[in-house]
């Protein structure tokens, strides 16, 4: 694979870079700024005296406090921070570019609080897309996903007051049924739905299983109704495109439009840390022109946002590079494989993409004392669970498989 932007850089070179992007921010001490509603965080309680900050640039930008209001890659942007701003906007492009096989400078996006807000943010654009290109009414616009996609999409749907169309998937393969799909259409077509806006997933959230677009796409099609379709990635965006560079998940499809990933995720960026990218000339469908004192006027559902969350991706993606990102994804990939292993020669059921780390268990398999045990998640909280799961993260070391695999074994919990 080739790679325009993504490199590892040495930690005294990060810091090089952040320290001057945060010199072109706004330095509340030196510059006369009486119309800022913001500030750094309270010296009382963050002193900027500490030591430890001199050798930890993230640190320090949380300090400086700089917002991110707006969307960095298209128009204008608060000059304020124009320094960590540009950071944010690389970060952009480089997922866009080497991760998500956009051509360069094609894509729109910006540092979103999570997976959510992104997934909320592309139903909003094409529900207002839909009302301004084809002059469709709410009552004529549709979000249509697979019975596994996050529970989002059901949050959209009600605060864009949209009808969602939920399809079932095959219980063994998790596949999108394509009879039910195309079904589905229909009976959504008959109510007077003429516009889907299609949330398909890359790794769905209980299960990691990843939809095919072109399955929407074609079903779409052969219905002769307008759509768009939005990639869910919010937990596979770091691991898929790694584990399985041919996918056709990603902008090298014509038939996708943006995507949702999470770094508060896979890459463990801090919590609130989520982010939507979007082909350039549909962002704009969101343009509040209220917020007119806003420089460039605002265009996320966040408003105004961290710069540091954007500056932590950042400094994740450059600290690994291309080459140790995928020596890290291939060390949880053969730690998935081999607890797959153990769960064939004791003969428990599951389902597992092969491409991601994520293992959702048969719960006839799992005891209920033992699920406990070891932190498992079910499927659902409010009814008896036919599932549960098992991430495969850093912390989920073998010698951790070992164990619970060895409590499966231990007398009194066979698996049924």
């Amino acid at each position: 694979m080739e790679f325009k932007y993504w490199k590892k850089l040495s930690y005294k070179e990060q810091d090089t870079i952040i320290t001057q992007a945060l010199k072109e921010n706004i330095d509340y001490d030196d510059n006369m700024s009486l119309g800022i509603p913001v500030s750094k965080l309270d010296p009382f309680v963050f002193s900027e005296q500490a030591s430890f900050l001199k050798e930890a640039p993230l640190l320090r930008t949380y300090v400086q406090n700089p917002n991110h209001i707006g969307c960095h890659t298209l128009g204008e942007s608060e000059p304020f921070f124009n320094g960590t701003q540009k950071l944010e906007k690389e970060v952009i492009e480089l997922l866009s570019v080497d991760i998500l096989r956009a051509e360069q400078n094609t894509c729109d996006g910006y540092i979103a609080t999570g997976g959510t807000e992104a997934n909320i943010q592309a139903a909003w654009i094409y529900r207002n897309y839909f009302m301004e290109t084809f002059n469709a009414r709410i009552d004529e616009i549709a979000l249509l996903s697979s019975a596994d996609t996050h529970y989002s999409v059901t949050k959209a749907a009600n605060l864009l007051n949209l009808l969602s169309v939920s399809v079932p998937v095959n219980d063994e393969t998790r596949v999108i049924e394509t009879d039910a799909l195309d079904i589905a259409i229909k009976r959504a077509k008959n109510t007077g739905i003429r516009c889907f806006i299609v949330i398909s997933n890359m790794a769905t959230t209980m299960f990691g299983s990843v939809d095919d677009p072109d399955v929407y796409a074609s079903a779409l099609k052969n219905n002769a109704v307008e759509f768009k379709i939005h990639v869910d990635g919010a937990f596979g965006g770091f691991i898929f495109p790694i584990s399985c560079p041919g996918n056709n998940v990603n902008f090298s499809n014509p038939n996708v439009s943006s995507v949702t990933l999470d770094a508060h995720k896979m890459l463990q960026a801090p919590y609130g840390t989520g982010i939507f990218v979007i082909r350039k000339g549909l962002m704009e469908y969101v343009y509040t022109k209220e917020a007119k004192y806003v420089s460039g006027m605002d265009i996320t559902l966040s408003g105004s946002r961290s710069g540091a969350n954007a500056v932590a991706v950042w400094m994740i993606l450059f600290t690994y590079g291309p080459h140790g990102w995928f020596e890290k994804i291939n060390k949880l990939l053969y730690r998935t494989q081999w607890l797959c292993k153990q769960l064939d020669k004791i003969g428990a059921k599951y389902y597992r993409h092969p491409n991601l780390n994520i293992v959702a268990i048969r719960a006839a398999h799992i005891p209920g004392a033992i699920a406990k045990k070891y932190g498992m998640v079910p499927d659902t909280h409010s009814d008896v669970p036919e599932w549960y799961k098992v991430v495969v993260m850093d912390h989920v070391e073998i010698n951790y498989l070992e164990d619970f695999i060895s409590a499966l074994q231990t007398p009194g919990h066979p698996p049924r």
